[in-house]
């Protein structure tokens, strides 16, 4: 697990964008790892230690055709 600490301006989706390059089913896992962010306001403050997981699989979204 890695431990990174928040800049200034940054959100937890931006965090996870940052260091996973997607966002979809991660931010849900960090949130778990760091109940302590509920707290913040959507932009944290400067120097907040998250805990990332170590290796997040990006979920596959499935496909629902409306029209043939």
């Amino acid at each position: 697990m890695r431990v990174v600490s928040t800049l200034q301006g940054d959100t937890v989706d931006l965090i996870c964008l940052r260091y996973f390059s997607f966002t979809g089913g991660v931010t849900e896992q960090v949130m778990d790892l760091n109940p302590h962010l509920v707290g913040y306001d959507l932009v944290l403050p400067t120097g907040v230690d998250i805990q990332l997981p170590d290796a997040p699989e990006r979920t596959q979204k499935q496909v629902i055709q409306l029209w043939t």
